[in-house]
Parts: C-alpha cells; structure tokens; sequence
C-alpha cells in the first residue's frame, strides 16, 4: 500500500496534470485531425498553469487547510487546554519529518528540507519553554540510506539540544506508520505534534483516530500576509505551482482517508 501511494499519488500533481494535457494535446495536434480538440486541451493546460502559478490562487487552496488550526503561542487556549491544565505539564514534543536526502559530501544542515528544518526550529523553541519535556524525532530511511530522525538528531545537536532530551522513532515511512509508532512512546499521554501547517489537518485526524492525544503546533506556514504588494506578485512562479503541489496533495490524502472510512 506503501508503495501504491508512493506510484498514484504524483500523477495527480499539477505539475504532472499540465504536462499530461500538454502532451495529449501535441499528439493530437500533430498525428491527428482533431485540431480543435488538440488546441482546447493545451488551452486548458495553458490556463491551469497560469492559475496555479499565481501565488495568490494557490493560497486559496492552502488557506483552508493551514487556517484550521491556530500556532502554539504557548498559552492553553491555543492548545485546547483546560485552565486548570498548563502546556508547561505536557512532555513529549512529536516532530514529523519533512524530508531528508543523505549526501555525506554536504553539510548536515544541507542534508534536510528546509521545511524539515523550519519543523525542528520550531521543535527546539517549544521544547526550550517546556522544562523536562522530551523531543521525539520520526521518520525512517525511506529511499535513503540513513534514516530521517537519526539525521534530525545530528542537526539537533548542532542546535545544542541535549541527546537525553531526545527520543528516536526510526521505522515510520508515513504519517500513519508514525502515528502507530509514537504510540507505543506516549502511550496515553498528551504531547505536542509539530508539523508544517498545511499538513496538520491530515495528521490530526490520523493521530486522533489511533487513540493518541496530540496537541497542534502547526509551523512552516506558506500563506503569508503581506504588508504591501510586491511587482513579483503580478507574475506566476515555482512557488506558486509548489504550493499548488502541496495542497494538492492533502486534499488527495484526506480524500484517501475518507474513502476508507478514516475520516
């Protein structure tokens, strides 16, 4: 199933999509007759590219999933936490990996995403306010000779996070495996889950259907209000088609979660 998501889920990715109109419409209109029907699909890729390119369509799509849980500013309304609660009792910080690729002939801090490290800043903040709390850093070698948390961990101690304060889960290849793992380490406790925003609807629903409690600390967030406009704002860009990207594939996760009665 692992392997299966790995396969279908790209093919739904804008990028793929434009490409894939792009090309039918090509050989239609090179080694068919049906020139219109060649020209309307490359017109379609042409304005689905325009769309998604823009930063500002593309947050459209973001909004809804990044909007839905509040930052952790470490005040208990923000946690869900009753007042007679402090998030200064919880102890386990969860950090969800967001991709590494090991390169022994680059630096440590090149070796992961600067969304996974954008995650692990956020991880080390918290966990500095939370005396006594513990970090568990997840994520296995998916595709990779080393693992995800284990490269976490070296670039932890760069930020001077004391290795007793740290727990590794080593195995997980996906966001369910990690839910079924990090149970096994928190048992019934609460703990607080790290993880980009965008990201932390699906993981919500995933970790709370395993029976574990986790409290949202979302991070990395792609929508941003500017104060003023930029002239780069009037053009499309990567970034827009990568948050597109992103979006995309969240949708089509929750969209999986519910097909199988997860949701």
């Amino acid at each position: 199933m692992f392997l299966f998501k790995k396969i279908v889920a790209p093919l739904f990715s804008p990028v793929t999509l434009i490409l894939a109109l792009f090309l039918i419409g090509l050989v239609l209109l090179w080694f068919t007759r049906r020139q219109k029907t060649g020209k309307a699909i490359i017109t379609s890729g042409v304005i689905m590219l325009a769309l998604l390119g823009y930063g500002s369509f593309s947050d459209l799509l973001l909004v809804p999933l990044e909007r839905q849980y509040p930052p952790l500013m470490m005040e208990s309304a923000a946690a869900g936490l009753s007042s007679s609660d402090s998030i200064h009792s919880v102890k386990w910080i969860v950090l969800l990996g967001g991709g590494h690729m090991t390169d022994p002939r680059i630096p440590i801090t090149s070796q992961i995403s600067n969304e996974s490290l954008t995650r692990l800043v956020e991880c080390v903040r918290i966990h500095r306010l939370i005396r006594g709390s513990k970090i568990i850093l997840s994520g296995g070698a998916v595709y990779n000779s080393s693992s995800e948390a284990g490269t976490f961990a070296k670039v932890a101690a760069i930020l001077n996070v004391d290795a007793r304060d740290i727990v590794l889960e080593e195995v997980s290849r996906d966001t369910e495996e990690q839910a079924r793992n990090i149970r096994s380490i928190v048992h019934q406790d609460r703990f607080i889950l790290v993880t980009s925003a965008y990201h932390m609807p699906r993981s919500m629903v995933i970790f709370e259907k395993a029976g574990l409690k986790p409290i949202p600390a979302p991070t990395n967030h792609l929508v941003k209000e500017r104060q003023m406009k930029s002239p780069e704002d009037f053009y499309p860009s990567s970034m827009g088609l990568s948050k597109a990207e992103h979006a995309m594939h969240e949708y089509l996760g929750l969209l999986w979660l519910r097909m199988r009665n997860v949701m």
